[in-house]
């Protein structure tokens, strides 16, 4: 019998060895596949990638303690403008780190019987305040860091739950085909929350460190100011001191002695 054509055995080895050409799929065909769940860690995505930008905006140094209010603080306290602080502390326009610090220690021991004595202690309880406050802006991006990775890990058992019931439907003759589209939601789903978790794990952990060391650096300003205020009241003696409470009734007089008899 005579083909009508040669045939090349490499040329028809390679035929039927290699795979069609699959076409190429673009970033928004892997994020559809990954059906309501990869759109929501999507969404989780655009909002942390927000958060993080916006804490970085708020976390500067020279948002939080400017050069500029600090020198005027400086320049008050040194002269024991006290009130004149206050009044600059309290100015909307002047709001930082360093003012709501100084200004509610100063309104606190304006107001206290005990004046200027526990300085310290409100300018302390104040920053403790402003630290916490920073924190818990830094939270939302901690809790998108632990939800988007157990996110991904719903997709990925919503997937295998599908493919085993194609299994289950099939009698377990399904062709790969009918599992690959469950089998894609559970692997692409846990892709999508690993992408998510781990930079905004990264940024939520150097926000941590980056307050802490502004902190550090508007404690020892703070310092520096309430030590003009300390000096200030040991040098003109209008530091109070508190009065002191007799525990116990003082001891009756003696009486007059009677005379010896011989």
């Amino acid at each position: 019998m005579t083909l009508p054509f040669h045939l090349n055995p490499v040329t028809l080895a390679q035929s039927v060895s290699e795979p069609a050409p699959v076409a190429a799929q673009s970033l928004l065909d892997y994020i559809a596949r990954g059906g309501v769940i990869g759109y929501l860690i999507i969404a989780l995505s655009l909002v942390g990638m927000g958060l993080i930008i916006a804490q970085f905006l708020v976390l500067r140094k020279q948002a939080l303690i400017p050069d500029s209010h600090a020198s005027m603080l400086d320049q008050m306290l040194r002269s024991g403008r006290v009130a004149d602080a206050i009044t600059y502390c309290r100015a909307e326009e002047n709001g930082s780190f360093i003012t709501r610090v100084v200004g509610s220690g100063l309104e606190r021991c304006s107001r206290s019987s005990f004046g200027f004595l526990e300085l310290r202690t409100a300018l302390e309880e104040a920053g403790q305040r402003e630290v916490a406050r920073l924190h818990r802006g830094t939270e939302a991006i901690g809790l998108i860091a632990a939800v988007a990775p157990m996110l991904g890990l719903l997709g990925t058992v919503v997937g295998m739950v599908g493919a085993f019931e194609t299994i289950s439907v099939t009698e377990g003759t399904a062709r790969p085909g009918q599992l690959a589209g469950s089998i894609s939601v559970a692997l692409i789903t846990t892709v999508e929350g690993l992408i998510v978790a781990i930079p905004c794990t990264a940024a939520f952990s150097f926000l941590r460190t980056r307050i802490d060391r502004l902190s550090s650096d508007a404690a020892l300003i703070v310092e520096s100011l309430a030590s003009h205020i300390e000096r200030a009241g040991n040098a003109d003696g209008s530091k109070p001191a508190p009065r002191a409470v007799p525990t116990s009734r003082p001891a009756p007089a003696p009486g007059p002695r009677e005379p010896r008899t011989a």
